[in-house]
C-alpha cells in the first residue's frame, strides 16, 4: 500500500507542476493580447491623430469635441466613435503599464482586475504549453509544493480519523 502511496504523490506533484506552469503561460498570453489589441488600435486612431496634429495641434479631445458639437449627425457618432477608441487605447495602456511588474504582482493583478474582455478573448483562444523560463518552473514547484501540502494535510487527516476509529474500545 505505501508504494501505491508514493505512486500516487509522484503523479500529483507532476500534474501539479503542469498545472503551475500554465499561469505564467495563461499571463504571458493575455498580456500579448492586450498588445495586440493595443496596436490594432493605434494603427485604427493613427488618421484622426494625423487630423488632430494638423489642426488642433495634437489635441484628440479638440477634434473629438469639434465632432460633437457639429450640427452634422454622422460627424456627431463620428466623434463619439473616435472617444471610444482613444478609451480603448488609454485602456490598453494602463493594462500594459501594471503589467510591467513581476509575476505575482501580474497574476493578482489578472486574477482581480484583469480585463474580462480580455480574459474571455484568452481562454477561447488559449494555447497549452510549458514554458521553459525560470519565472514558469519556479512557479510551477511553489504550485506544486502547495498542493502536495495539501494532499499529504488531507491523508495526514484521514489516517488520523481511521486510526481513531480502529483504536477506538469496544463495548
Amino acid at each position: 500500500m505505501n508504494f501505491l502511496y508514493r505512486y500516487l504523490i509522484v503523479i500529483v506533484a507532476c500534474v501539479a507542476l503542469l498545472i503551475g506552469v500554465q499561469i505564467p503561460n495563461l499571463i504571458d498570453q493575455y498580456q500579448k493580447r492586450v498588445d495586440a489589441h493595443l496596436r490594432e488600435v493605434l494603427v485604427n486612431i493613427q488618421p484622426f491623430q494625423d487630423i488632430a496634429n494638423k489642426y488642433f495641434a495634437g489635441d484628440m479631445s479638440k477634434l473629438v469635441e469639434m465632432h460633437r458639437s457639429s450640427a452634422e449627425k454622422p460627424f456627431q457618432e463620428e466623434g463619439a466613435a473616435i472617444e471610444q477608441m482613444l478609451q480603448r487605447k488609454l485602456r490598453f495602456e494602463n493594462e500594459l503599464a501594471t503589467l510591467n511588474a513581476s509575476l505575482p504582482q501580474k497574476v493578482l493583478h489578472v486574477l482581480l482586475h484583469g480585463d474580462r474582455e480580455m480574459l474571455a478573448e484568452v481562454r477561447s483562444q488559449y494555447t497549452y504549453a510549458v514554458p521553459l523560463n525560470q519565472d514558469a518552473l519556479i512557479f510551477g514547484a511553489v504550485i506544486a509544493l502547495i498542493i502536495l501540502m495539501g494532499v499529504e494535510l488531507i491523508f495526514a487527516l484521514l489516517r488520523r480519523l481511521f486510526f481513531k476509529r480502529n483504536s477506538a474500545p469496544s463495548l
